[in-house]
This record gives C-alpha cells, structure tokens and sequence, in this order.
C-alpha cells in the first residue's frame, strides 16, 4: 500500500488543511502517517528514514519569510541524508505556495484554489490533461456534468475585436467560466447585415464591434483552451434569424436567447413594431427548436427592468416558455433576474421567482425539459465596488434557493464600468465562494410562509391576466402564440410598463409602486393598490 507522511511544519500549528489532504488521500487507497502540528525539519526527516513514505506532505500557513527558511533547510537536509529523490508535497496559502515553487523541491503545491478533483488526480498519478470532451461540449451535457453545482456564465464584449479576443482566451484559461456570452456592440446588434446603416461614431459602444463573421470565428478559436467553455452570443435587435444562422456557423451557439415582445419600436433598439418584430422572433425560436439547440426567452425581466407589476412579469414568464414549446423547442432556458427592480426585498423575489418556476414547470412532459438559470438585476449594483461585491454574493445566496442549473454571473462592476477580464475572474470567484458555503444544507426559504403566501397571490392574479388575454380574441389555434393578440394586448395595457409611457406603440399607462418589498399595481390618482382583477375590469370598460 502507498504510504503518505505529513506534518505542519516548524512554528505552524495548522492542521486542518492537511488533515483534510489525508483524508482524500485515505479515499484513493493510502496508508496515511500524520505527525501533528509544529513539528521541525528533523524530526520529519527522521520519521521519513523510518516509514519510507511515498509522498512527504507539509503544510505552512504562517509567514512566507519564514517559510523560505524552513524550506531551504529541508531541502538541505534531505540532500545530506540521501533524500533528494523523495516527493514532497507543499500545502499553504498562495504567498508561501509562491516561495515554495521558488525553492523548487515539492512536486506539488497546493494553494486552496484548486479543485479536488486536481488534488485526487495527483494523489492518483494522473496527469489531469482534459479534453473539451470532458467538460462537456453542449449545454445539456455540461449542466448536467455539474449539477447539483450550477455552471457559471458571464457576459463579455471590450470595444475591439483584438481585445475581445485576448480577453476570450484569458478568461477560457482562468477557466472560472464554463459560458462564454459575447455581447456585440448596438451597430452590430441593429445592423450587422446592413453595413451602409451603421455609425461610425457607435463603432463599440455597448460591446465588441461584430463586422464579419470571422470576428465570431476569432473570438471562439481563442477559448479553446483551458476549460473549453461554451460561447454564445447576443441575438441581434434585428434580422434575429441571420444572426441566429451566423452565431451557430461559427460559434456553435450554446444557446439562443430572444425576446418575445422586445427589441423594436417599443425599447427603440429596432425600427420594427411589435407585431413584426414579435412574429420575427418567434420564428427565430422555431428555427432553434427545429435543430434541437436550446432556447432562452429573456422576457420576464424586461417588464420588472421598466417597473411592471410582479404579476406582469411572471404572466411574461410563462408566456415566452409557452411560446417557445409552441413553436417545437425541446430544451428552454428560464431566466430568473432577481432584483428587478432594485426596490424587490428578497421575499417578495423568491416569491415572484417561484410562481414563475411553478407556471413554466407546469409546461413540462416528455417533448419539453426546462434548465434553471438565475442572475442578479443589473440595475441593483451600487458603483462602490465593495458594496456591490456584497450585492452580488447576497443575490447569489438567494438565487441558490431555487437550485438553478446556471448562475448568470454579473460583474460586480457594472454599476461602474463593463466588465473586464479581471472583473469578472473577481466576480466568478465571488459566486463560487458562495456556492462554496451554500450550495447544500442550507435552510428552505421557499417554505417562509410570507414567501408562500405571495406566490399562491402572483400565481391567482397571473391566471387572471392570462384569461384576460385569452379572451382579447384571436383567430390563431393558441392565442397565446399569436404575435397580433400579443401586440394587441400592450396596445391595449393588458401588458404595460410605467416606463412605456408616450409610446404610441404601448397604452404606457399603468402605475406601479414598490409596496412591503413588492412591485404593484395602484391608482395613480389616489395611490391606492389595485388587484389584478380591479385592473382588468378598468381595461375591460375603457377598451374598445
């Protein structure tokens, strides 16, 4: 049987993490001799001409300067009593880990930052080269590699393509990303395939300036190193089902991820109306389910973003995953932004996220699957990046409760600037250190019976505006599929935003209020809340 020996070494009276080493060693099939804390050069090298160990692990926590010292003299030593072909193993923090590479006698070191399925890989003997194979090469196959840990997403776009590209293969060999989401600057969004409609003046604002599809090419080739993460791009804000043909073409596109009702005269980043630019993007949705790649439907957050009721946005939820199953899409991707708005307490958002989980799950059966991905509102980062790193940790712990497939990390920067790559390596590492001390055994929030309470509420009121809609008239076979009802629906108010006011596409005027944590519906002259059915009875008696 192989044998480790190991100690904390000199003045170092930690053991915890060495011991935790023993143990996994024990797990692979060692014999393990463990000497206690604080015990000096000597002594360890007396007991290694006794056991005749395999591997000689130590560990150091304390001050790296005196680590060196230490170091050195084992090294020594070793040498005079013939064990300079020993292994030895180093575990300790990154700064002695640092000195003890530079003085070049462990085989190994370990800092804490690796992965334990590095640390058995050693201890195994095995070179822990992997291929993409091994991380999983589609969407399905790596979420499901992880799970229960959630894979980690993040948002990427510098103002060049050569930046763009650098920053792709540093954040593919830091490999804190397992989705890499390539946001496009507006011109390309908007007019990719019409050159002659671009400004100049715009070229990178808001991401990287896409002009050709080997920019993609370039951007994909440069993460295929380090962890292989999948990539994945904005859908375009027009000609969506180009895009959508482009974006697999040269990325293989993890995911499309369309609105239903946006990206048009409504939020000004297109000219088309809603009717054309709703039909568009179902056809887009179609297009992807025809081919068996997953969908998202960002919808939902795009009403509480502009300060819709809670109940609109999870009527938006259901929507978008109804319309994609409509349309032949076998895996859908459900986001759940949280804090949206900022003013939403974490009750009244776990409340809302779960009678969205509950009214899209409701969709589910064999020809329909729905992968869970949750994220922080955008809108809630406070510019203090101190502050904000508290935000998204706690958005994270609250995320966890819906035991999400995906976390779409959002870099604590952005209430400041875009993300950079080490903003977001900064940001990943945050996430992870929560799912470090949460992911498990954590208490069950989604019992709190407030949380109950106001989902069952959201769930009624949600039922009722569906039926509502329903009811608008409609000549298609599922009128909840239908582009002119759905058009005709935030024509008429049934779907509204406060911040759609003035838009001759929209009704714009619906007024909402943050009460007790909760998004909702009032009268505007007298502020008063109103039920989803009071709502309905005023739109019923002012439509036409």
């Amino acid at each position: 049987m192989r044998k480790i020996l190991a100690a904390s070494l000199g003045n170092c009276v930690h053991v915890a993490g060495v011991l935790n080493f023993l143990r996994a060693a024990e797990r692979v099939g060692y014999e393990t001799v463990f000497l206690g804390a604080a015990t000096g050069v000597d002594a360890l090298l007396d007991a290694a001409d006794e056991q005749h160990p395999d591997i000689i692990a130590v560990s150091y926590r304390l001050t790296p300067e005196v680590a060196r010292n230490l170091f050195e003299e084992l090294r020594e030593k070793s040498e005079q009593r013939g064990l300079s072909h020993a292994r030895f193993a180093l575990g300790g923090t990154p700064p002695v880990g640092e000195v003890g590479r530079e003085i070049g006698i462990f085989e190994a070191v370990f800092t804490g930052v690796e992965d334990e399925e590095d640390i058995l890989a050693y201890l195994k003997g095995e070179d822990r080269v992997r291929e993409p194979e091994d991380y999983g090469t589609t969407l399905v196959d790596r979420v499901e590699r992880n799970y229960p840990a959630p894979i980690l997403r993040h948002h990427y776009g510098q103002p060049t393509v050569e930046a763009t590209v650098e920053g792709a293969r540093r954040l593919a060999e830091a490999q804190v990303i397992d989705v890499l989401s390539i946001g496009p600057d507006q011109n390309a969004q908007e007019c990719f395939f019409r050159a002659e409609e671009m400004k100049p003046e715009l070229s990178g604002a808001g991401g990287v300036p896409l002009r050709t599809p080997d920019d993609l090419r370039a951007i994909y080739e440069a993460s295929r190193c380090g962890n292989y993460p999948l990539v994945r791009c904005y859908s375009g804000t027009r000609d969506l089902l180009q895009w959508a043909q482009v974006h697999v073409d040269t990325i293989h596109n993890a995911w499309g991820a369309i609105p239903l009702c946006w990206y048009n005269t409504l939020d000004a980043r297109s000219t088309r109306p809603p009717e054309v630019s709703i039909a568009e993007n179902i056809e887009t949705m179609r297009w992807y389910g025809e081919r068996g790649i997953p969908v998202e439907c960002n919808e939902a957050h795009h009403w509480s973003m502009r300060e819709a009721h809670d109940t609109i946005a999870v009527v938006a939820a259901y929507l978008g995953a109804h319309v994609c199953k409509s349309v032949g899409v076998s895996t859908y991707v459900s986001q759940y932004m949280f804090n949206s708005p900022a003013t939403t307490s974490p009750t009244m958002d776990l409340a809302k996220m779960l009678a969205k989980v509950e009214m899209i799950e409701s969709l589910c059966d064999d020809g329909f699957r729905v992968i869970h991905q949750t994220r922080a509102g955008l809108l809630c980062f406070s510019p203090d990046p101190d502050v904000a790193k508290g935000q998204l940790a706690a958005s994270t712990v609250l995320q966890l409760q819906l035991r999400p497939h995906i976390v779409h990390v959002v870099g604590f920067c952005e209430g400041d600037h875009a993300a950079k790559v080490e903003d977001i390596v900064e940001s990943c590492q945050i996430v992870r250190g929560v799912l470090r001390q949460s992911l498990t055994h954590m208490p069950d929030m989604t019992q709190d019976e407030t949380v109950r309470a106001r989902k069952a509420e959201l769930i009624a009121e949600a039922q009722l505006l569906l039926d509502a809609l329903r009811d608008l008239g409609s000549d298609a076979a599922d009128p909840l599929a239908d582009p002119q009802l759905i058009a005709r629906a935030i024509k008429l108010g049934y779907l509204d935003a406060p911040h759609l006011c003035g838009n001759p596409w929209a009704a714009g005027r619906l007024a909402t209020a943050p009460i007790g944590g909760a998004m909702r519906a009032i009268d505007f002259e007298t502020g008063t809340t109103l039920t989803e059915q009071e709502r309905l009875d005023r739109l019923s008696a002012s439509s036409p």
